[in-house]
């Protein structure tokens, strides 16, 4: 295998950061650190090692999910790979899963869940604002290609919605509570629901919510914390920074029908067990 003409690779330089360029022939990539000829690369096997016009080495590789998460074009925040990883497999996102999401943003989460579910699954994902929608569409375009098993539908997720039968609902809103109506409707019995909230409050609120309905269980809340470390020689420390808090995410399990909560009646006096 080896790049072609039209095809997104990724230039990486000597401290690990990454450049993504859709090869051109006759292009160049441009950095602080002088040019790269596209020409060069296609044709080149992944992991070639190219030299810019300054003399400085990059690698060149099919960028990663990762790679492009973290460099697509933005018009929000995103949920960072860190927590989309614990989404991915807290929330059981498999071959095949239909997919209920509220809120797209740039697309980071939805692009991750895209690739899992497979050309045999289905998403259905609102959003109120179509700006938001399109740009989502654009970067899945630009990593995916075709995406048939993907709708995009501008509306409120905290509206009903016609749709039902979700294996899994993945909530990005900063008021997961009012969805509580979508999902007693939308999500199935057995189904998991995960939300992600910058902030504990809202979290709170959120599993509260799902509490009362006597229909959720197994509820935990959780964030992520990622260090990386340095290693060179007898060099081996943290790095000063770390990936710290980003959101909470919670997830929760729907019972097939509601239950209700009650206390063990206490034991007459004189029949306590010995």
């Amino acid at each position: 295998m080896t790049f072609q003409a039209g095809e997104l690779v990724a230039f990486i330089d000597q401290e690990g950061r990454a450049y993504l360029q859709r090869l051109v022939p006759g292009g160049r990539f441009h950095s602080h650190r002088g040019y790269v000829v596209h020409d060069t690369v296609i044709g080149a096997a992944p992991g070639a090692v190219v030299t810019s016009s300054r003399g400085a080495k990059f690698y060149v590789f099919y960028p990663t999910l990762t790679d492009f998460t973290m460099n697509m074009p933005r018009i929000s925040g995103i949920i960072y790979p860190k927590d989309t990883g614990i989404i991915l497999l807290r929330a059981d996102i498999f071959p095949g899963a239909k997919v209920l999401i509220g809120g797209v943003g740039s697309g980071a989460l939805l692009l991750s869940v895209a690739r899992q579910i497979g050309a045999g699954g289905a998403i259905v994902a609102y959003d109120v604002r179509q700006d938001m929608l399109d740009h989502a569409a654009q970067n899945l375009r630009e990593f995916l290609g075709a995406t048939p098993q993907l709708t995009l539908k501008r509306g409120d997720i905290y509206q009903p919605i016609e749709e039902e039968g979700f294996d899994r609902v993945l909530l990005d809103v900063p008021e997961p509570w009012r969805v509580i109506e979508t999902l007693q409707k939308s999500l199935a019995p057995g189904g998991i629901v995960s939300a992600y909230v910058p902030s504990i409050t809202q979290a709170e609120a959120f599993v509260s919510a799902l509490k009362d309905t006597g229909n959720y269980v197994l509820v935990e809340t959780i964030e992520v914390l990622v260090r990386d470390w340095h290693i060179a020689g007898r060099s081996v420390r943290p790095h000063h920074r770390m990936v710290g808090h980003t959101g909470f995410l919670t997830f929760a399990r729907k019972l097939s029908a509601p239950q209700t909560l009650s206390l063990c009646p206490e034991e007459p006096p004189g029949t306590e067990s010995p």
